[in-house]
């Protein structure tokens, strides 16, 4: 094995191995870099120095210390990200109020994910018109709640003075009727804009069941 003149055949002669046996052992050898081998004529020559494994091992052990150099390395920086992260969450009043406002804000999308789902035979461009147009925002309950005030400072009015006002006891009249037809006038809008039956909207802005014009 150590000698320098030491070839296949003679190895074969010497182990009473199968040459192939024996090839392959070499060769294997030759890969791991532990046996070095040369052509020389028609012969291959296969030899190792006693320092060569030494070699080997010091070369080994220097690709081991540079791994364990570099994972040191990537783990400081990590180490020196993950403290990074932590900076701006600490426990804090501030910190609490912005978690309390997601909670809430999670909660408001939940609750709108549901409303949509009642919606769901409904044309999808009808509903998402309906969003943007404001219908949760208040846009259309503002409309509603200056329509009831309208007709409900006229009514009371109405009230108050009965028919010993006159002329004014028909205008009230008028101004109460007016003020009924405006609200049944934005309902049937938005029915035919968005789909939705009576029962829907009236829940939806608070109006009455038995809302309809005054005697």
């Amino acid at each position: 094995y150590s000698k320098p003149d030491l070839t296949l055949n003679s190895v074969v002669f010497c182990t009473s191995l199968a040459p192939m046996s024996v090839k392959e052992v070499l060769q294997s050898l030759v890969d791991d870099n532990m046996v070095d081998s040369e052509r020389v004529g028609t012969s291959n020559y296969y030899w190792a120095f006693p320092s060569k494994a030494l070699h080997a091992r010091k070369r080994r052990l220097e690709e081991l210390e540079k791994q364990n150099a570099e994972g040191s390395q990537r783990r400081d920086a990590l180490l020196q990200a993950v403290e990074k992260a932590k900076e701006g969450r600490e426990e804090s009043e501030e910190r609490a109020a912005l978690q309390k406002e997601l909670a809430g804000v999670g909660e408001q999308r939940e609750t709108l994910q549901a409303e949509l789902e009642k919606y769901r035979e409904c044309d999808p461009e009808v509903v998402e018109e309906m969003l943007n147009l404001g219908f949760r925002s208040g846009t259309f309950k503002a409309a509603y709640a200056s329509l009831f005030k309208g007709r409900h400072q006229s009514a009371k009015w109405k009230k108050k003075h009965g028919q010993h006002a006159g002329k004014e006891n028909i205008t009230a009249k008028e101004a109460v009727s007016r003020w009924t037809d405006n609200v049944f006038a934005i309902k049937s809008w938005a029915k035919r804009k968005f789909c939705f039956e009576d029962s829907q909207l009236d829940k939806a802005f608070g109006i009455p069941e038995d809302f309809d014009y005054m005697d």
